[in-house]
């Protein structure tokens, strides 16, 4: 970036003020069309069109200032692309080992193309000061750009005020304001937005600094190229000396890198907080009603996320996750864990509509908020404490806070495991005895043993080994259905659902078990789109009280490749494995879901995928070099 020439503005300012700027036209990129940049605070999502359409700040869950690809119209966005866009090739990639992105536009005229970086802050800080740095550089040839910056803040609920200086521009709002320094002259576009086109010989720049603050606090800068500069070095050296400290060196290394970098983009770096994904009421189906708001803090995906870093040797996520969450535990009078939080560990996320947006593609309801907050998921429990007991492995041991939480939650579930829950694909047609939350109860009895036992440390270690028991013979009668010759979703029930798999993955069973290879068999006949699973089907048999349909979901898709390897398939698990990274974007980023004709459905990027991404990547490239060894 450095090396490059800054854009001739006094040479094309008179032309500039003379040719007409064109209407920018609003329509919906696929959600696969798209990279995300971040700063471990919140992230914006980056179209291969060069136009940002998702940010929220200050934060993940904070309301957002560009909604575009929730309303095309009226939700905001801040592009920039060459005048004749349409006419260009697109490619887009991260500079190697970070998340800064480029996006690289090839025509007869020549190659140009747009960076894009959100600084990182290293001080972990809660702060309305966010920014996001775009320069947009000419390789070969001559480009003219468009510009065009127009937020609308909160949801688009807000107006604002806009200001331009020689510096840039102002947008002010009640609650927050955002200002926009650039090299390029801006002026209204009318729709109190900022719009510019300037002209780019080779190696020429234009830099653009998107700034969040407080109301009436934003400072424009002038100095933007060594701003950019330095600003970008750090950036880069941040996530480069961040992924020195993944030990993972087998196949696959780069998809697995990538997926880590865009958890760690999911982490909220003043708690430790993991959220689900970065966007909300992105549809599982369209048209349908699945549209969910996925910026909090579930315990089950964000220990599933801590598993995957923790056995990629990162130590530190787990720490920071550590302490965030025996605050929450500490907050529970009677050690029941509320299945989800806000980043800033808030235990209310109250759910509504925003009826004037009107979804993407037109697929409402468009939500924030999440009410399952208030279910009863008794499957966490399984999660958080085979968590603790990675963590605890891999620490040596841990604190007497530690185990006094750990106590606590387990007395809670000692008396209350019987009881019906929501499970964990939060189902709104009422509790069950669902397979998955006894078998994630079984599993926290047995890791609760063995982290007692580890640390020598006291515990009503035979009530826990009694009830561990008498799960496991409830799964293997209950949960078993003779005449599907497959686990089931509940018990008594005969649907297929995908979570049966960790019976094997969380090591309930072997992955030889008769059962268990029967159980894979079925779902291959009943759940398979190939290479994808559906976690279940929509029907009678499984109902979750929703209506609409949903697609392929991804993370059951990776599931079936650990299965497949714990049951000494490797080959088939090989195939489908590589298979499914097909179906990534562009940048191997994943989506929840996977529609019918491959594209992508859901929140995005989507932590569940990334975590079992990498998950079944580790399984089976420790089983065929073994394999290979022996």
């Amino acid at each position: 970036m450095a090396h490059a020439k800054k854009l001739s503005v006094v040479n094309e300012l008179a032309k500039l003020e003379q040719m007409e700027m064109p209407e920018k036209v609003q329509t919906y990129l696929p959600i696969e069309d798209h990279g995300v940049i971040g700063d471990l605070h919140t992230v914006a999502l980056v179209g291969k069109n060069g136009t940002i359409d998702w940010w929220c700040t200050p934060a993940f869950d904070s309301p957002s200032v560009f909604a575009a690809i929730l309303d095309a119209q009226k939700g905001g966005s801040f592009s920039i692309s060459p005048i004749d866009l349409d006419r260009a090739e697109i490619k887009q990639y991260y500079f190697p080992e970070t998340n800064i992105l480029v996006t690289r536009f090839l025509s007869e005229k020549g190659v140009s193309e747009i960076t894009d970086f959100m600084s990182v802050r290293t001080e972990k800080e809660r702060t309305t000061h966010h920014e996001i740095l775009r320069s947009a550089r000419v390789v070969s040839g001559r480009e003219t750009f468009v510009i065009d910056c127009r937020p609308a803040f909160n949801y688009a609920r807000d107006t604002h005020s806009l200001n331009f200086t020689s510096k840039g521009a102002v947008f002010d709002s009640k609650d927050l304001s955002l200002g926009l320094s650039s090299t390029v002259t801006l002026k209204e576009n009318g729709k109190k937005g900022a719009q510019g086109k300037f002209t780019l010989n080779k190696d020429e720049l234009a830099y653009f600094l998107l700034q969040s603050g407080d109301p009436d606090k934003v400072e424009l800068r002038t100095e933007l190229p060594d701003i950019s500069g330095r600003i970008f070095n750090d950036t880069r050296d941040f996530w480069r000396n961040w992924v020195q400290h993944i030990t993972y060196r087998g196949r696959w290394r780069e998809m697995v890198v990538r997926s880590a970098l865009t958890l760690k983009m999911l982490t909220y770096q003043p708690t430790g907080a993991l959220v689900a994904a970065p966007t909300t009421s992105l549809p599982e189906g369209m048209g349908g009603s699945r549209n969910w708001d996925y910026r909090f803090t579930w315990l089950r995906d964000s220990v599933f996320t801590l598993n995957s870093l923790l056995r990629l040797g990162l130590i530190e996520e787990g720490t920071e996750f550590a302490r965030w969450f025996l605050d929450r535990i500490a907050e529970s009078p009677d050690g029941r864990l509320q299945p989800m939080f806000t980043i800033e560990g808030g235990h209310q996320m109250d759910e509504y509509t925003l009826d004037h947006l009107e979804g993407y593609r037109k697929s409402r309801p468009v939500r924030i908020g999440n009410e399952a907050y208030k279910q009863q998921q008794l499957d966490v429990y399984g999660e958080v404490l085979d968590a603790a007991y990675l963590f605890t492995r891999k620490r040596g041991g841990a604190q007497y806070r530690g185990y006094q939480s750990t106590l606590r939650v387990m007395d809670w579930l000692t008396q209350n495991w019987q009881q019906t829950d929501e499970g964990i694909w939060e189902v709104r047609g009422g509790q069950r005895e669902f397979l998955h939350s006894r078998l994630m109860e079984w599993v926290a009895f047995d890791r609760a043993i063995k982290i007692f036992e580890l640390a020598s440390v006291p515990a009503p270690l035979e009530k826990w080994r009694g009830i561990r028991d008498t799960l496991y013979n409830e799964i293997m009668e209950k949960g078993w259905n003779e005449k599907k010759q497959s686990f089931v979703q509940y018990f008594g029930g005969d649907a297929i659902d995908a979570s049966a798999l960790l019976l094997s993955i969380t090591g309930f069973v072997t992955g030889f078990d008769e059962r268990m290879i029967k159980t894979i068999n079925r779902m291959e006949k009943e759940l398979m789109n190939e290479p994808h699973l559906y976690r279940y089907r929509v029907d009678a048999a499984a109902s979750d009280g929703l209506a609409g349909t949903e697609g392929t979901f991804s993370i059951c898709s990776f599931w079936l490749v650990e299965a497949l390897t714990n049951a000494g398939r490797l080959e088939e698990a090989r195939r489908y494995l590589e298979e499914l990274f097909t179906y990534s974007n562009h940048l191997g980023l994943y989506s929840e879901e996977i529609g019918p004709t491959g594209e992508d459905l859901g929140n995005f990027p989507q932590a569940f995928t990334h975590l079992a991404l990498i998950n079944s990547c580790l399984a089976l490239d420790a089983a065929l070099t073994e394999q290979r060894i022996s």
